[in-house]
């Protein structure tokens, strides 16, 4: 029979905390009514209260959730069946399909990932032009409602020049005319959605409301008035660098997402301020003539370019994977602060959350996790995670299998 989830008060002792934010240290941990109560360090001279269950930190290591930029878990079961896939659906202007009301909480995924460590992540929905509203969302609980963790904002897939892979055998005016036709029914897009957030501040100003229902320009309508973030998908350098501009011109509060050539144009997306969720990290190049390790030491040109990043594994199955993404932008050029504060703090502030999340720090949501050693490394294992404060049992579809087969009869005659 599963585990439940336990609720109360729990403290974690003689830990040695990595807070990211505060440095690290021997210390213990109190967790209650669902946040980080207090820290003590080990040479404070003063005691926590009693707590429902004492956990013996000794040799142990906690660390802050980890937070995926950029995943489609809860949206998608197994991929050969259609109808399990919910993050691609029908249409090309699409903002206000909310991938939020698609998360299935119950997903056999969100176990066998949340026991990596992984607490939070933004799952996301593509397709279109406009595919829907991506939403953070915390990694337990029994419906949606429950899960979310407080972001939202419209996704947007940049309009792409050059060929889109080795398969594309389009000629070069064909791309040409391709590109100029998908940036025209942006802009006639972007125009159309200013129009719409005019006049209804205008209905606004004279006590009144649109009549018309327009679900789509409603979407778009607080990017517009510059209260809500557009997550915005664009890789190629070109195509950044064209985004840009475009941000620029139309005085939008941007999140770029992806930028796999990223590296190429450091310098141009550090001056813009536009952060960044980058990722896949462990992925091919995106041409043939670049280097075999550029996509893992990209995060790393940016960052100390003075990029604002998170770091993605935009999977659905194996968000798991998280921490050996940013193992190897660690490797590559990031080191292990920068590329721990990727996936935790930095992610946290991309998506305005960081006073709930992202770091070990009095006041916080209790969203962590207890190891043997660096999450990086292969080896360590995850021995408790909490999320919101609830202890969450260490199990997944993996494990009960395990479990089952480990002593298995095999029911052979004799």
């Amino acid at each position: 029979m599963s585990k439940k989830s336990e609720a109360g008060s729990f403290i974690i002792e003689n830990a040695t905390l990595v807070t990211v934010t505060d440095g690290t240290f021997k210390g213990s941990i109190l967790i209650e009514n669902g946040i980080i109560k207090d820290i003590m360090r080990m040479q404070e001279a003063r005691q926590l209260p009693s707590a429902d269950k004492v956990i013996d930190g000794s040799d142990l290591f906690v660390y802050p959730g980890m937070i995926d930029g950029g995943t489609h878990i809860g949206l998608g079961e197994i991929g050969a069946v259609s109808l399990t896939q919910d993050f691609n659906e029908l249409g090309d202007f699409i903002p206000h399909m909310q991938a939020l009301t698609a998360v299935n909480p119950n997903s056999v995924n969100i176990p066998v990932n949340r026991v990596a460590g992984v607490t939070t992540a933004m799952t996301y929905p593509s397709g279109g032009l406009f595919p829907g509203t991506a939403a953070l969302i915390n990694l337990h609980g029994y419906t949606p409602e429950q899960m979310f963790a407080g972001f939202k904002a419209p996704i947007l897939n940049y309009p792409s020049s050059g060929k889109r892979g080795r398969w594309d055998r389009r000629s070069k005016e064909d791309i040409k005319k391709d590109e100029e036709k998908a940036n025209k029914k942006l802009n006639d897009i972007w125009k159309k959605a200013k129009q719409y957030a005019r006049i209804d501040s205008l209905a606004n100003a004279k006590g009144k409301k649109q009549t018309a229902y327009n679900p789509q320009m409603d979407a778009l309508m607080e990017v517009v008035n510059g209260g809500q973030s557009l997550i915005i998908n664009v890789n190629k350098k070109g195509d950044i660098l064209s985004a840009i501009k475009w941000v620029d011109k139309n005085k939008i509060k941007a999140i770029f997402m992806g930028v796999a050539e990223g590296w190429r144009v450091a310098d141009e997306i550090a001056k813009s301020k536009i952060p960044v969720i980058v990722g896949p990290v462990l992925d091919n190049p995106r041409r043939s003539s670049d280097k075999y390790d550029i996509n893992y030491a990209n995060p790393g040109i940016m960052e100390k370019a003075g990029v604002l990043l998170c770091i993605r594994t935009n999977e659905t199955e194996n968000v798991r994977n998280l921490p050996y993404n940013a193992g190897f932008a660690a490797t590559y050029g990031m080191g292990t602060e920068k590329a721990l504060e990727a996936i935790t703090i930095n992610a946290a502030k991309i998506f305005g959350v960081e006073k709930q999340m992202g770091s070990l720090e009095k006041g916080k949501l209790a969203n962590l996790f207890v190891s043997t050693g660096d999450p990086f490394e292969t080896k360590t294992d995850i021995k408790y995670l909490f999320i919101n404060g609830w202890n969450v049992p260490m199990e997944s579809r993996h494990t009960l299998l395990y479990e089952e087969f480990l002593e298995r009869d095999p029911g052979l005659s004799k």
